[in-house]
Protein backbone atom coordinates (compact mmCIF):
# COMPACT_ATOMS: atom_id res chain seq x y z
CA UNK A 1 0.00 0.00 0.00
CA UNK A 2 1.75 3.18 -0.79
CA UNK A 3 0.75 6.80 0.28
CA UNK A 4 -0.61 8.71 -2.07
CA UNK A 5 0.17 12.28 -1.35
CA UNK A 6 3.19 11.48 -1.86
CA UNK A 7 2.64 11.04 -5.36
CA UNK A 8 3.84 13.89 -7.57
CA UNK A 9 0.56 12.93 -9.95
CA UNK A 10 -1.92 13.31 -6.97
CA UNK A 11 -0.75 16.36 -5.16
CA UNK A 12 -0.94 18.44 -8.75
CA UNK A 13 -4.71 16.86 -8.83
CA UNK A 14 -5.55 17.82 -5.69
CA UNK A 15 -4.20 21.29 -6.02
CA UNK A 16 -6.27 21.26 -9.27
CA UNK A 17 -9.59 20.35 -7.38
CA UNK A 18 -8.62 23.14 -4.85
CA UNK A 19 -8.10 25.58 -7.52
CA UNK A 20 -11.49 24.46 -9.24
CA UNK A 21 -13.62 24.69 -6.06
CA UNK A 22 -12.68 28.04 -5.56
CA UNK A 23 -13.39 29.28 -9.04
CA UNK A 24 -16.71 27.96 -8.71
CA UNK A 25 -18.11 29.74 -5.62
CA UNK A 26 -18.66 32.72 -7.83
CA UNK A 27 -20.73 30.37 -10.05
CA UNK A 28 -24.85 31.60 -10.06
CA UNK A 29 -26.54 29.85 -8.16
CA UNK A 30 -28.98 28.32 -10.00
CA UNK A 31 -25.99 26.33 -11.28
CA UNK A 32 -25.35 24.91 -7.93
CA UNK A 33 -26.69 21.30 -9.37
CA UNK A 34 -25.72 21.82 -12.77
CA UNK A 35 -22.16 23.01 -13.64
CA UNK A 36 -20.81 24.19 -10.43
CA UNK A 37 -21.98 20.45 -9.13
CA UNK A 38 -20.16 18.81 -12.51
CA UNK A 39 -16.86 20.21 -12.77
CA UNK A 40 -16.62 20.26 -9.09
CA UNK A 41 -17.23 16.43 -9.32
CA UNK A 42 -14.85 15.71 -12.29
CA UNK A 43 -12.08 17.65 -10.65
CA UNK A 44 -12.39 15.70 -7.13
CA UNK A 45 -12.74 12.09 -8.84
CA UNK A 46 -8.96 12.50 -10.59
CA UNK A 47 -7.06 12.66 -6.83
CA UNK A 48 -9.87 10.52 -5.63
CA UNK A 49 -9.45 8.12 -7.84
CA UNK A 50 -5.51 7.76 -7.24
CA UNK A 51 -6.16 7.99 -3.19
CA UNK A 52 -8.44 4.62 -3.98
CA UNK A 53 -5.79 2.71 -5.92
CA UNK A 54 -3.36 3.50 -3.73
CA UNK A 55 -5.64 1.35 -0.91
CA UNK A 56 -5.00 -1.28 -3.20
CA UNK A 57 -2.43 -3.60 -4.66
CA UNK A 58 -1.13 -4.35 -7.74
CA UNK A 59 -0.14 -2.10 -11.27
CA UNK A 60 -2.95 -3.49 -12.77
CA UNK A 61 -5.66 -1.81 -10.34
CA UNK A 62 -3.45 1.00 -10.58
CA UNK A 63 -3.65 1.07 -14.15
CA UNK A 64 -7.09 1.09 -14.11
CA UNK A 65 -7.90 3.69 -11.38
CA UNK A 66 -5.30 5.99 -13.18
CA UNK A 67 -6.92 5.83 -16.51
CA UNK A 68 -10.48 6.47 -14.69
CA UNK A 69 -8.29 10.17 -13.61
CA UNK A 70 -7.41 10.51 -16.69
CA UNK A 71 -10.87 10.30 -18.02
CA UNK A 72 -12.09 12.56 -15.56
CA UNK A 73 -9.31 14.68 -16.44
CA UNK A 74 -11.11 15.15 -20.18
CA UNK A 75 -14.69 15.77 -18.99
CA UNK A 76 -13.13 18.48 -16.48
CA UNK A 77 -11.43 19.90 -19.48
CA UNK A 78 -14.82 20.10 -21.52
CA UNK A 79 -16.96 21.55 -18.49
CA UNK A 80 -13.73 24.50 -18.19
CA UNK A 81 -14.28 25.37 -21.52
CA UNK A 82 -18.29 25.41 -20.60
CA UNK A 83 -17.45 27.05 -17.94
CA UNK A 84 -15.41 29.79 -19.84
CA UNK A 85 -18.04 29.92 -22.62
CA UNK A 86 -20.84 30.34 -20.21
CA UNK A 87 -18.62 33.57 -18.59
CA UNK A 88 -18.50 31.82 -15.48
CA UNK A 89 -15.46 32.78 -15.38
CA UNK A 90 -12.58 35.01 -17.51
CA UNK A 91 -11.44 33.94 -20.82
CA UNK A 92 -7.58 34.37 -18.49
CA UNK A 93 -8.76 32.11 -15.84
CA UNK A 94 -10.13 29.66 -18.53
CA UNK A 95 -6.70 29.68 -20.35
CA UNK A 96 -5.10 28.88 -17.23
CA UNK A 97 -7.03 26.25 -16.44
CA UNK A 98 -6.79 24.70 -19.69
CA UNK A 99 -2.76 24.76 -19.52
CA UNK A 100 -3.02 23.01 -15.97
CA UNK A 101 -5.23 20.48 -17.35
CA UNK A 102 -3.23 19.40 -19.81
CA UNK A 103 -0.34 19.40 -17.87
CA UNK A 104 -2.23 16.96 -15.88
CA UNK A 105 -3.39 15.10 -18.74
CA UNK A 106 0.12 14.78 -20.15
CA UNK A 107 1.10 13.27 -16.22
CA UNK A 108 -1.60 10.77 -16.02
CA UNK A 109 -0.91 9.98 -19.92
CA UNK A 110 2.92 9.15 -18.28
CA UNK A 111 1.69 7.52 -15.53
CA UNK A 112 0.39 5.43 -17.43
CA UNK A 113 2.88 4.56 -20.04
CA UNK A 114 4.97 3.71 -17.31
CA UNK A 115 2.68 1.09 -15.81
CA UNK A 116 2.78 -0.82 -19.16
Amino acid sequence: MKDYRNLVVWRSSHELALKIYTLTANFPKHELFGQTGQIRRAAASIPANIAERCGRFGDAELKRFVNIALGSACELDYHALLATDLGYWSADNGRRLAADILVLRRMLGSFIKRLK
